[in-house]
C-alpha cells in the first residue's frame, strides 16, 4: 500500500472549495493511480474524521501558449471528499 502522505498531496483551495467545506465537503489533489478506497483510509488516517463517501474527477491539463510554442499542463486528479455529520477537517 502507497504511503497515506503520497496519495494525497494537497488540498484544493478555491472559492468553490470553501464554499463545499461549510457542507462538509473537501476538496483534494491526489494521485491519478489512487482509487476512492485507499482515498478514503487516508483522509480518515489523517485528519482523525469519519469519510460518508468519495466521489473522484480526473481533470486535464490546460493547454497554454507560450509565444510561439504550445505547452500543457499536467493533468491531474481530485477528490472530494464528503464527511458524516458534524464532522469538519481544520487547514489552518
Amino acid at each position: 500500500m502507497k504511503e497515506l502522505t503520497q496519495i494525497i498531496k494537497e488540498p484544493v483551495i478555491s472559492e468553490q472549495s470553501s464554499i463545499m467545506a461549510e457542507i462538509g465537503k473537501y476538496a483534494f489533489i491526489v494521485r491519478p493511480d489512487a482509487n476512492k478506497i485507499e482515498i478514503k483510509y487516508a483522509v480518515e488516517k489523517l485528519f482523525h474524521v469519519k469519510v460518508e463517501k468519495v466521489n473522484t474527477v480526473n481533470v486535464m491539463g490546460k493547454t497554454k501558449r507560450m509565444r510561439y510554442h504550445i505547452g500543457r499542463k499536467p493533468d491531474w486528479k481530485k477528490a472530494v471528499v464528503t464527511l458524516k455529520k458534524g464532522e469538519k477537517i481544520e487547514f489552518m
